[in-house]
């Protein structure tokens, strides 16, 4: 008889979106004449800019005349993308070659399956609140975690010390769920950290679109080190708003080794065994976001989001209440107010103004007493919660 990955088993129930599902799902039953301002999950909610519509409509005539047809793409992404994003890293100060970047499809795919290169006897650190996928993908693998918690007192942003056992390390920044940014010092530290123990952080940058403050890392490669220890995973679900298109890229820079055994190579390796690459069109799209005129509309509808920040910061600085995150993030993380739980303080917004957010426990033990809001809604939501959270807090 076969026997199944029983690591599945240690997994924890996925009840934090579910249950906001059903909360929100029996609340409207309940109350049929009540209109929902959903604040919560981190989709998008503006379209695709006009460049890349363009490119990918482009895509699709080439898909059907002969002479421009394309089957099978290189697995590890076309040319023409690797190019492209490569030149976009090189506009910031980052020297990349292309065969140094790895077209996916999505940053949430490449965190899982970017952990096929370490062997599973390695541990893994993950800092808390997280991404849930972050645990989840490392508990089907059988690997150990180690859980680093952050807080209020550290701005949620914990620096390595030597208590720290772990060869992989999670770093997302700007943060999900958190919205705090490591600066330059900061991340230098575990740069440094992990050079020194032989460790490799996988760094999560699939918000850097949204770094607005000078000095801010947009990527690990501007800290000196980091091609010896880091892989960067990045998105265009939120910087262009590809959640529904599903595209992204990694980077392994080509000196990333470890026992001798060469990463770029054997993600390469990786790649042509279990995938036969992104479709064309989709490639096609995601370059236009690489651009001049794609830069410019994906940062036109950034600061459509990073706008509906502020309306969310004003009202959370005139009520008094301690945040992080908006400034330099998609993501306002908050304490709730009067010692609220995180769920008392959902149902609580819920029943009494239709506000819907996502409470931090479901993000870890330590986000117990904390509250998330995205901020990729219309701005016209975004405006009458932000009303709404004044006139029921400001009591």
């Amino acid at each position: 008889m076969v026997t199944p990955n029983m690591h599945y088993g240690d997994l924890k129930d996925s009840y934090l979106f579910y249950n906001i599902a059903q909360k929100t799902k029996a609340y409207l039953e309940a109350n049929p004449d009540k209109r929902l301002y959903r604040m919560g999950i981190g989709d998008v909610s503006l379209p695709l800019c006009d460049a890349v519509i363009k490119a990918l409509h482009e895509a699709v005539e080439d898909q059907a005349n002969k002479e421009s047809f394309h089957g099978y793409m290189p697995e590890c992404g076309a040319p023409f993308l690797r190019e492209a994003i490569a030149g976009y890293y090189a506009s910031r100060g980052v020297a990349l070659s292309p065969d140094e970047v790895f077209v996916s499809s999505g940053a949430s795919d490449e965190l899982g399956d970017i952990l096929d290169l370490f062997d599973r006897s390695s541990p893994a650190l993950v800092i808390e609140p997280a991404y849930p996928a972050y645990v989840d993908a490392n508990v089907m693998a059988g690997r150990k975690i180690v859980h680093l918690a952050s807080g209020r007192e550290n701005g949620f942003l914990p620096q390595p010390d030597d208590s720290i056992q772990a060869d992989i390390l999670y770093i997302c920044s700007p943060n999900n769920p958190t919205g705090a940014v490591f600066s330059r010092e900061q991340l230098q530290a575990w740069v440094d950290f992990a050079n020194k123990n032989g460790s490799v952080i996988l760094f999560d940058a699939a918000y850097e679109a949204f770094i607005e403050e000078p000095g801010l890392p947009h990527s690990i490669f501007e800290l000196d080190g980091a091609r010896s220890c880091a892989i960067e995973i990045c998105s265009l679900s939120k910087t262009a708003g590809f959640t529904g298109t599903r595209l992204g890229y990694t980077v392994i820079p080509s000196t990333l080794e470890r026992k001798g055994m060469n990463l770029n190579s054997m993600w390469v390796r990786n790649r042509t065994t279990k995938t036969n690459g992104v479709s064309y069109i989709i490639q096609k799209g995601g370059a236009a976001v690489f651009t001049p005129e794609g830069q410019e509309q994906i940062h036109a509808n950034i600061q459509i989001y990073k706008n509906n920040a502020k309306l969310l910061m004003e009202a959370l600085d005139s009520l008094g209440i301690w945040y992080c995150g908006g400034k330099n993030a998609p993501y306002i993380w908050l304490k709730c107010p009067n010692g609220m739980g995180s769920w008392e303080f959902f149902d609580y917004l819920l029943r009494e103004i239709q506000v819907v957010g996502t409470p931090g426990e479901g993000f870890g033990a330590c986000g117990e007493g904390y509250f998330r809001f995205s901020t990729f809604g219309s701005p016209e939501d975004t405006r009458e919660a932000a009303r709404r959270l004044c006139q029921l807090l400001g009591k």
